[in-house]
């Protein structure tokens, strides 16, 4: 079953239960996913819905951050990231995202990598951790790994 059927299943089960926050926020995500496969004009693949999915909850914590004081936004904010986090792949933990980056460093023969070869890094790397860990995070231990 793909997202897309999940959530509209989801969101169906919350309209039958008159839910209508909980439905509103599925409806938004499954908006977003649909979207997207318009754009496309076909379906989309896992890691397309998956990537999506990361998106829609960045979104939402920088919409949460900006609206401090502001405790109705603040309220439909978390019930979002709880549901959306459900929808979400498996993140990386921090040292699963250094064995990937020694890895690809091992693949690109740069055993002491440069500033200079940060982007052919982040081009080897990104396409293994994409949408399983957050690219700020990403960016910060490959730094780590430059001299």
């Amino acid at each position: 079953m793909s997202k897309i059927e999940q959530i509209r299943s989801d969101m169906m089960a919350a309209l039958k239960a008159k839910d209508a926050p909980r439905k509103e926020a599925l409806s938004l995500l499954l908006s977003a996913l649909k979207a997207k496969e318009k754009d496309k004009c076909a379906p989309l693949s896992g890691e397309e819905e998956n990537a999506i999915v990361q998106r829609e909850l960045k979104q939402v914590r920088e919409t949460m951050e900006s609206a401090k004081g502001r405790r109705d936004i603040e309220d439909e904010c978390k019930l979002r990231l709880e549901l959306y986090a459900a929808y979400a792949p498996k993140q990386m933990e921090e040292n699963e995202i250094r064995q990937a980056i020694k890895q690809v460093l091992g693949e690109l023969g740069l055993p002491r990598p440069t500033a200079h070869d940060k982007g052919k890094v982040m081009r080897a790397l990104m396409p293994r951790v994409g949408g399983k860990a957050d690219g700020a995070l990403v960016n910060r231990l490959v730094g780590e790994y430059l001299q």
